[in-house]
């Protein structure tokens, strides 16, 4: 433990002092783009832990992937504090599941799906009489059937959903279709002994809804005394309600969520930012509710921007409003339009050529697009240029890679990073160019006015603040520059 636990505080300013020294009772922090919410709550756990006031084995923080979790437990060990469980919301279920599954029954524990494709296959199969043979049709029903899992949203309820807020089932279904294959797959799985990733969330939230596994229940509550809930606005009603039931419906006060509505990006899987700001009536009275609005990530310019972006918003007041913790107003963010997608990708190709010839790393240079179609012709540009590069998709990183020392590349400078805005969620890179920013592309589809175009309005607001030092916005007139309508510059574009 540390000697001084006040000196955890010290490097702290005064907004995320204030949250990290509010150890006891509901806490909510809103925490915008590159404003220290990593560094304010593990500090936060681990003030509390060296003061003695928290036991590290009975507190849990919960994010939403992987890496965030790694970092999480890293930066709290480095501030001397040991044995706080700091994972997924899916991890921690599963090893809650495992710790009480022989006290619950004799039966042997089900088998965990990765890939659940050829299950949904043959659901498929089995309700409409034929084969699902289009890989993106396969992975548009997984997305669906996600969906409804993290909606809390069964299968006879399914049709009746759908209708009144009128989404489309993928793969060309109508509703009932759609839920009869929901149902198949369950059953499928369910003979077969298997569970996926989001039966975990649902059989611990069974677990410890039954009265008559109460027993078993008090075993998962009692390691849980003090709960933080990262990236709060991304929740799904799912999570929402794991999350409830942690803490005994609110029983157990000792609960912090971290988060911005403004970065709310993933709507079309289930999240929602509800709960992020109805927090305050579902917990109340706060024993502290701090916003954390100064970016210490990007420059003037850029939160300038990043704040324009949002200024046009009709939800514009529940948005925080940024100011940049940097000195200096830093370089101008530009606008380029392009004649073809080619000459755009070519074009930005060449601006981090120049950025690295000057000294910079390729790894401090990222292209954001918004689809992960857009990225190929930019890998080409890239490797024109000399450029190493790798893909980060919606689906996760592709290796994509030059000899370097064929090309004569510092390989510890890196590579280039392209990625979907969606997938650039929590990085930040020195120099950001986001391409396609033209209508039909960013705002995807051009919806008008409404919860669709907000969405999209989030996500450019996201891509701007990954940029620390310069950004860039760019499009092109045509595809090809043979012929066609001629694109028109996305309105989010600042004139």
């Amino acid at each position: 433990m540390n000697d001084q636990p006040e000196s955890i505080l010290e490097s702290l300013d005064e907004a995320q002092r204030e949250a990290a020294g509010a150890l006891d009772g509901p806490v909510r922090i809103v925490a915008g783009a590159g404003a220290g919410k990593t560094r304010t709550i593990t500090r936060r756990i681990a003030y509390a832990c060296a003061r003695g006031d928290w036991d590290p084995a009975r507190t849990l923080a919960v994010t939403f992937s992987v890496k965030a979790a790694q970092e999480m437990r890293s930066r709290i060990a480095d501030l001397g504090v040991d044995g706080v469980t700091a994972a997924t919301f899916h991890s921690a279920a599963l090893h809650q599941l495992n710790r009480v599954w022989a006290d619950v029954t004799e039966a042997p524990f089900p088998d965990l799906v990765s890939d659940n494709r050829a299950l949904i296959a043959g659901a498929y199969r089995r309700a409409t009489g034929s084969d699902a043979e289009d890989p993106l049709a396969l992975r548009d029903l997984e997305a669906e059937i996600n969906w409804t899992k993290v909606s809390l949203i069964s299968p006879a309820d399914y049709a009746r959903v759908t209708a009144a807020t009128h989404r489309q089932p993928p793969a060309g279904l109508d509703a009932q279709r759609m839920a009869d294959l929901i149902g198949a797959y369950e059953a499928d799985k369910t003979a077969r002994n298997q569970i996926d990733f989001n039966d975990i969330l649902l059989m611990v939230c069974h677990l410890l809804e039954d009265p008559e596994l109460k027993d078993a229940a008090a075993v998962i509550r009692r390691r849980i005394g003090w709960l933080t809930v990262d990236e709060y606005q991304d929740v799904s009603p799912l999570q929402h309600r794991l999350m409830r039931l942690w803490t005994g419906d609110g029983s157990n006060r000792n609960v912090c969520v971290v988060g911005d509505a403004a970065q709310t990006i993933y709507s079309f899987a289930g999240a929602t930012s509800y709960y992020l700001r109805s927090f305050g009536e579902e917990f109340g009275p706060l024993a502290a509710d701090v916003t954390l609005n100064v970016d210490y990530r990007s420059t003037a310019a850029v939160v300038r921007y990043a704040n324009r972006v949002l200024a046009a918003s009709p939800e514009r007041a529940g948005y925080i409003r940024l100011t940049s913790g940097r000195e200096g107003t830093g370089a101008r963010v530009t606008q380029m339009r392009y004649a073809t997608d080619m000459d755009e990708a070519r074009g930005v190709a060449q601006r981090f050529r120049r950025f690295v010839d000057r000294g910079a790393k390729p790894s401090q240079c990222a292209v954001l697009t918004r689809i992960n179609a857009q990225q190929g012709m930019v890998g080409a540009a890239l490797r024109e240029a000399g450029l190493s590069y790798r893909v980060r998709t919606d689906a996760g990183w592709q290796a994509q890679s030059l000899d370097v020392e064929s090309l004569k590349v510092d390989p510890s400078g890196g590579a280039v990073t392209i990625s979907t805005i969606h997938a650039a969620k929590g990085l930040e890179f020195p120099h950001v160019c986001i391409v396609g920013c033209s209508e039909g592309l960013m705002p995807f589809g051009s919806p008008a006015p409404g919860d669709a175009l907000e969405e999209e309005r989030r996500l450019m607001y996201v891509g701007v603040t990954r940029a620390e030092d310069t950004l860039q916005l760019s499009f092109a007139d045509s595809k090809d520059g043979y012929g066609g309508a001629s694109r028109v510059p996305c309105r989010f574009l600042q004139r």
